[in-house]
């Protein structure tokens, strides 16, 4: 029968799919180039969902954190993955930046670094009180996990700051406020009020720090495990003494360029038995009792004797025998050593000494490197001032 005119438009467009033209059939099936490209999409999508974070959680620990920073706008994904992963935030590095101040602030803000445990602000351009006041201000932060706090020569912070920065972190561990000159005792008592839980303590260079900041720490922190009270020059005997009786865990000190101590302190650190580390460069006033009494740190691998112009053979012979494990020794520019005290050392720390100064020690005559390295085989530094 003959379809009429409207009535096969009508079949036509109503029957389309059911006709057996496969050209017309084919307008609705998907081609292959479409399902491959839908296939591709897919797999993107689980790699991106499922191998790509797995991927940021290998690589991104071992980039710079500025760099880690720079890959969350590349995409979503990318965010999603980084933001994801708490170990990427534990560290906050502002170290040399500009606005740190700002930067800081800004980073805190946000939940990424609720578990923040390193901070570090060494050498940090503009930043000062008023920006850990704002903190302490804002309420909501508190940072509960932080374990390092870095504020080496941030020069504009005075105490205000420090009473404001460490009212934050009640379970610090260690403070490092090196060269901040302003500071003075009261930036001790804040500290010690705050956080109970120092084991180190980093004074370099803060100068006005005198003895009743010092008794502060001995009597709040006789857990203390190393101390740097380099160029604090207002200290008397009777401040380290107190800190070597009560600090008796002690595992690393630097007395660096404080030339007014004598051995009435010196001999205290022999008191000392966890001690691996000591620098006492530039102790004018230390002599062979005091160096005797410190051999009985046993455990010493560290020792800086430079410019202990008052020290002898007698001194460093009594350092070999009492301590086995010397790593390094620096005898620069002492006049009152002589080959007798490199005997000494070659008998008990030549399997153990890797550097090893006697530059400038004019009384000892066998000085080459080619001298010391048959005395002692396994030295590989002979310098340690320039």
């Amino acid at each position: 029968m003959e379809i009429p005119e409207f009535g096969r438009k009508t079949f036509l467009f109503v029957g389309l799919p059911y006709l057996s033209s496969p050209a017309k059939r084919n307008l609705h099936t998907p081609s292959a180039q479409q399902r491959t490209s839908e296939m591709a999409a897919a797999a993107d999508e689980a790699w991106c969902r499922e191998t790509f974070p797995q991927v940021m959680e290998l690589v991104s620990p071992r980039l710079p954190q500025r760099d880690t920073c720079a890959l969350l706008s590349i995409s979503p994904w990318c965010h999603r993955a980084l933001t994801a992963n708490p170990k990427l935030w534990e560290v906050l590095d502002l170290h040399e930046m500009k606005k740190a101040g700002e930067r800081l602030i800004s980073a805190l803000s946000l939940a990424r670094y609720c578990h923040l445990k390193v901070l570090n602000l060494e050498f940090a351009q503009d930043i000062d009180d008023c920006h850990f006041l704002h903190l302490k201000e804002m309420g909501a932060i508190l940072l509960e996990e932080l374990k390092f706090l870095n504020l080496n020569a941030c020069q504009r912070i005075s105490d205000k700051g420090i009473e404001a920065v460490t009212s934050l972190c009640p379970n610090l561990r260690a403070l490092s406020i090196y060269w901040i000159v302003g500071l003075t005792d009261a930036s001790i008592e804040h500290t010690v009020k705050n956080c109970k839980k120092i084991i180190d303590l980093n004074l370099s260079g803060c100068k006005n720090i005198s003895d009743r900041g010092i008794h502060l720490v001995a009597d709040n922190y006789q857990g203390l495990q190393k101390l740097d009270i380099t160029r604090c020059i207002k200290l008397t005997d009777e401040a380290l003494q107190e800190v070597l009786q009560k600090c008796s865990a002690l595992e690393s000190l630097n007395l660096y360029a404080l030339s007014s101590f004598t051995d009435k302190a010196y001999t205290k650190i022999g008191n000392l038995t966890r001690l691996t580390f000591l620098d006492l460069c530039g102790a004018q006033n230390l002599t062979d009792d005091g160096l005797t009494c410190i051999s009985r740190c046993g455990s010493l691998t560290y020792l800086n004797l430079t410019w202990c112009v008052r020290v002898t053979d007698v001194g460093v012979v009594a350092i070999a025998q009492g301590c086995r494990s010397l790593e390094l020794l620096s005898l620069f520019g002492i006049l009152g050593v002589t080959n007798t005290c490199l005997e000494a050392l070659s008998k008990s720390c030549s399997n153990s000494l890797t550097t090893l100064d006697v530059n400038g020690c004019t009384g000892i005559k066998r000085r080459s490197s080619t001298d010391l390295i048959q005395m002692f085989p396994f030295l590989s530094c002979f310098k340690v001032h320039s």
